[in-house]
């Protein structure tokens, strides 16, 4: 094996493989949840918006036939590095039928800004993080079954 075989053996073993993409989301629901009831309602819509990212990206694995997401920098030599959901969404081969059957939730959780980790003064109300979740809850479902 050559040289550039070696690096690509080395760049697969660092990807995350969609298997922990999908437990990895799984967790973050669980973990969103449990902010929602402490009442730390910004932490659990920042969170509802990574598990959505997470599905995603496992889903785009499987409708690439990918073991598994880029995760380096190196890795990202695809310009697949993004937090975009919209951009996710129409890499993962889902987009229609996501925006068919599943518009409401989508909705919900579309305009999430992995930025806003770094703003002051936003606040996401009880109701709002409450959709958020239950709509991450079901889009998880679909695009992870």
């Amino acid at each position: 094996m050559g040289a550039d075989g070696v690096e690509a053996v080395k760049s697969l073993a660092l990807m995350i493989s969609a298997t922990d993409l999908r437990r990895l989301a799984r967790e973050r629901l669980k973990d969103a949840r449990v902010l929602h009831r402490s009442r730390r309602h910004n932490g659990a819509a920042y969170i509802c918006g990574y598990v959505i990212e997470l599905a995603l990206k496992a889903r785009i694995c499987r409708h690439l036939r990918w073991a598994g997401f880029p995760e380096t920098k190196s890795e990202f030599d695809l310009s697949l590095k993004t937090h975009d959901l919209d951009v996710l969404l129409m890499l993962s081969g889902q987009e229609r039928r996501i925006k068919r059957n599943f518009l409401a939730e989508w909705s919900a959780v579309a305009a999430w800004d992995p930025e806003v980790r770094y703003k002051a003064g936003v606040s996401a109300t009880r109701s709002d993080v409450e959709a958020m979740i239950k709509a991450a809850a079901a889009l998880l479902k679909t695009l992870c079954p």
